[in-house]
């Protein structure tokens, strides 16, 4: 689990926080195994209840508009979003063109700097590296 912040944040942001992600893992009309699990690890940081994990579910299957979500997010769940939503895109290996459009509007929206996304896909790669590198310890240990 990722040190956070977002639990903090009231419950308002981080109801809106988890409908950009579910927007999210849709954006590409395709909700891969990979993003699912990145998508329910973290639904399950933001600690909302039944009957909220509930309605963002009901997301999956209907986005809601994206400036939705986004006028609903202050700055620290914004940026908290754009983040998750960055790892989201890239948990299949590959950030298409429609999420990469995505992932511009938000920064766009919340003022962030140019090289955001860049920024994040490379934490994000060297984050999956770190956990491959486990997986690959764990096997090395069997032997």
């Amino acid at each position: 689990m990722l040190p956070d912040t977002l639990h903090l944040l009231p419950q308002t942001e981080r109801f809106a926080y988890a409908k950009l992600l579910a927007f999210m893992a849709r954006v590409d009309n395709e909700l891969t195994v990979e993003e699912m699990a990145a998508f329910e690890q973290r639904l399950g940081t933001a600690l909302l209840s039944p009957g909220q994990r509930k309605e963002i579910r009901l997301y999956l299957k209907t986005p809601p508009p994206l400036i939705e979500c986004l006028e609903e997010l202050g700055s620290e769940s914004g940026r908290l979003a754009l983040r998750d939503a960055v790892m989201m895109a890239a948990a299949d290996g590959n950030v298409d063109d429609d999420e990469r459009d995505v992932l511009d509007e938000i920064v766009e929206y919340f003022g962030l700097a140019d090289d955001s996304i860049e920024r994040l896909l490379e934490w994000t790669k060297r984050g999956y590296r770190w956990m491959q590198s486990g997986v690959d310890l764990l096997n090395e240990l069997a032997e």
